[in-house]
């Protein structure tokens, strides 16, 4: 679990070979917002891909994104997520539950020369009312949409019957973005983690952005809520093989206090509850968040 530490000036973002992070050892940094803290851990003398930040931040500027994705940037603070999982611009990155594409359209042209981005999808001819097929539709329809962008992305089908990213021990990176709070729902989360330390070479990373719940909650508690403790997700992680190397608060939220109607629905960008209480979750923001790196020995 996270623990609270004076606050840093903010630090010079470094990317990070996946080789590099073995010897990662634990820092304390300052969070890329005001006010919040955070720890993470980098190697003492990590490699820096030059070409990585200048890429992200192109692809933030750029026209493929929607303006309500540019409207979330702030409280989702991509560049620094993705400079602490330790994107390289030369990856293979495994994007696993895209959802409307918010990451995949920030990875597809950092990745388009010199890497290669795969992004996950269930069967788009499944039932119309499922929300897999739903998701299914929504990301390979905005990949086809512009070809231009998202051309060189591999769409790779998966099924919970299942689960495969890929070839075994083929991609540097695996990225997820609350997504497992739903895993932990329909019952798979073990088989997902697993999948995804398979297609892990050794020293890739998983990168996990979720909704951070508080100590000692029930499964049905994380079904109705959204929120999923820490020590579940490194529990799921550490089960599948995989190492904890390094957690940041880059995405954390003390002004939520994870106790809503509707669980983290009932803030933005949802708003379950409408216009009930719409100002108090405005003003709360966006939910309090893990940013955790795993690496595959």
């Amino acid at each position: 679990m996270k623990t609270l530490v004076p606050t840093l000036p903010t630090p010079v973002l470094v990317f990070l070979a996946p080789a590099a992070l073995a010897a990662l050892v634990p820092i304390a940094c300052a969070s890329g917002d005001p006010g919040m803290q955070s720890s993470a851990a980098t190697p003492a003398s990590p490699a820096r891909d030059d070409a990585t930040e200048p890429a992200i931040r192109a692809a933030l500027a750029g026209t493929q994104r929607k303006d309500r994705e540019r409207a979330r940037d702030g409280a989702r603070h991509p560049l620094e997520t993705l400079a602490f999982f330790g994107l390289r611009s030369d990856a293979t990155v495994v994007e696993i539950w895209p959802g409307g594409g918010y990451y995949t359209a920030i990875l597809a042209p950092v990745l388009a020369e010199r890497g290669k981005l795969v992004v996950t999808h269930f069967d788009p001819q499944g039932d119309p009312a499922n929300e897999d097929t739903q998701e299914a539709h929504a990301i390979l329809d905005r990949l086809a949409a512009t070809p231009a962008v998202f051309g060189k992305v591999e769409a790779q089908p998966i099924s919970a019957k299942a689960f495969s990213f890929g070839p075994d021990a083929s991609a540097d990176f695996v990225l997820t973005f609350r997504n497992v709070h739903n895993w932990i729902e329909d019952g798979y989360a073990d088989q997902v983690f697993a999948a995804a330390a398979r297609v892990l070479r050794p020293g890739g990373v998983l990168g996990v952005e979720e909704h951070r719940g508080k100590p000692g909650m029930t499964t049905a508690q994380i079904r109705d809520t959204g929120y999923v403790p820490e020590d579940v997700v490194v529990q799921l992680a550490t089960r599948a093989g995989l190492k904890p190397a390094g957690s940041s608060d880059i995405n954390a939220n003390p002004r939520d206090t994870k106790d809503y109607p509707h669980g983290v629905w009932s803030l933005p960008p949802t708003l379950a509850g409408k216009d009930v209480d719409r100002e108090k979750f405005l003003a709360v923001g966006e939910s309090d968040r893990m940013t955790l790196r795993f690496v595959r020995p």
